[in-house]
């Protein structure tokens, strides 16, 4: 699919790879684009800064309220969506099965119901007309996880999960699904550091935007921004177990105890 002339949905657009999703659409020629966000006022000023076809919308994707109250908004203004880019999500804090449930409860509704929630908003419309796009952003740990995080490697799984879901389905029916898995990129999310997910370099949130209209031209499932993350994924298909023992290893390193100096 090609961005001109379509109207745009992107969640988590004040920042990061939405507000980069946002400036390449307004270049490819998209006749509409909607940021969606908690922080509103930035959400606009990326929207003034992608042009008149573009206005910012406050929205909490954990609350399928707010979903669908964003997805009527775009109608009120452009008539359809053509693409949705549920792309918001949530670092969260760094560990395992200790973290409390009010923390994996955000990250389920954010990284899992938020694209459930999402994709009922606009897939049925789509599927109508015989035409659209959904792209969910998850991560490369949704494909490879995560020693850092428990919580963020289980729930981008799902979150690529959701993503094939929807291709399964109704990828027959005229909706074309994406699922993009970067490692590493400059957001605010990594300010404070990228773990193990910055191994193969951190990318801008412009080389993640390219990546991803590259891909829905080519209407492909993976959108892979960093190359190395296939041949990973492919190497834990063709031995598991070793690929486990591998990770093992470096969940080892990431938690072990300081030597003294």
């Amino acid at each position: 699919m090609d961005i001109q002339g379509k109207v745009a949905v992107i969640t988590g657009g004040a920042s990061g790879i939405g507000a980069g999703l946002a400036k390449r659409f307004a270049t490819e020629g998209a006749r509409g684009i909607v940021l969606a966000d908690l922080n509103l006022e930035r959400a606009q000023g990326v929207a003034r800064d992608a042009g008149p076809n573009a206005f910012a919308v406050k929205c909490d994707v954990s609350r399928e309220a707010d979903i669908q109250a964003l997805v009527a908004a775009a109608r009120e203004r452009f008539g359809q969506v053509d693409i949705f880019m549920s792309n918001a999500g949530i670092l969260g804090r760094m560990g395992g099965i200790e973290l409390e449930d009010a923390l994996w409860e955000k990250m389920w509704q954010v990284h899992g119901m938020a694209h459930i929630w999402g994709a009922r908003a606009v897939v049925p419309e789509m599927i109508a007309r015989g035409e659209g796009y959904f792209v969910v952003t998850a991560s490369a740990a949704g494909l490879l996880n995560i020693v850092e995080s428990a919580p963020y490697g289980v729930t981008k799984h799902a979150a690529v999960a959701v993503a094939e879901w929807l291709r399964i389905a109704y990828g027959r029916k005229g909706l074309r699904v994406s699922c993009l898995c970067p490692q590493s990129v400059q957001t605010d999310m990594t300010a404070g550091g990228t773990g193990s997910a910055g191994l193969d370099g951190v990318l801008t949130a412009e080389q993640v935007a390219a990546e991803v209209v590259a891909t829905m031209r080519d209407e492909r499932f993976l959108v892979l921004p960093h190359p190395e993350v296939a041949k990973y994924f492919q190497a834990k298909g063709q031995d598991y177990d070793r690929w486990l023992g591998g990770m093992q290893k470096l969940y080892a390193a990431h938690t072990a105890e300081p030597k003294p100096a």
